[in-house]
């Protein structure tokens, strides 16, 4: 514990808690503070603006970080026979229709990060819609895993397709990449993110939008960013 606490003191000390960084010094500095055993991740914390009790105020969208997140999904597809050996093909790990639905709605467990399915799969999947939605899982076509083309919106998962939302406070978390990553492919993949949550502004919502920017790396120290 004493390494530990030892650690997080020098990396706090890294970092000047009145300042705001540019977005490429604050990944520079986050890498710095990534000195954890294991190779951790770079994520991005964004304030908006929204009121999350309201639902005209939601935000959730889709985005392709450039150079992916370093972490390999495990992708579950909900389809008919017919397209099994697409999904199959394309990468999914997880592949079935009332057989995987009634196999879940019996265990209650969902060993995926993400789950995409056919339109015709959509009614049937209301069973475990309780199980799937708290667990952000559920297939919607506004974040691009509903589609007829299953084996393409796999093969967009796979290559860093990832989807955003915000939790009950309104903000946003996502990971852009590890803490190996070089920091052109960090910055490029924040601007992918930056950019997409800037477009997916809800019309209810009046007033600046993104209202503030954290980026840390796996149990690293906050570092503020310039909006």
């Amino acid at each position: 514990m004493a390494k530990v606490a030892k650690r997080v003191r020098a990396n706090s000390e890294l970092v000047d808690q009145n300042k705001f960084y540019s977005p490429e010094e604050a990944i520079d500095l986050a890498k710095k503070t990534a000195n954890t055993k294991f190779v951790g991740s770079i994520e991005v914390h964004i304030r908006t603006g929204i009121d999350a009790k309201k639902t005209d105020q939601a935000v959730r969208g889709m985005t392709t970080l450039p150079h992916g997140t370093g972490k390999t999904k495990k992708v579950a597809a909900f389809v008919t026979e017919a397209k099994e050996k697409e999904a199959k093909e394309a990468g999914a790990a997880m592949v079935g229709g009332e057989d995987l639905i009634k196999e879940i709605k019996e265990s209650g467990k969902t060993d995926f990060d993400i789950a995409v399915a056919e339109p015709s799969l959509m009614p049937k999947l209301a069973p475990i819609a309780k199980i799937l939605g708290p667990r952000g899982l559920m297939p919607n076509p506004k974040t691009g895993t509903v589609s007829l083309e299953i084996g393409k919106i796999i093969k967009e998962i796979a290559g860093g397709k990832v989807d955003f939302k915000n939790d009950d406070s309104g903000n946003i978390h996502q990971i852009i990449g590890k803490a190996n990553f070089e920091t052109k492919q960090l910055m490029e993949n924040f601007k992918a993110l930056y950019d997409s949550v800037a477009a997916s502004k809800p019309a209810a919502v009046k007033g600046q939008f993104i209202k503030g920017i954290t980026i840390n790396c796996t149990m690293g120290p906050g570092i503020r960013v310039k909006v």
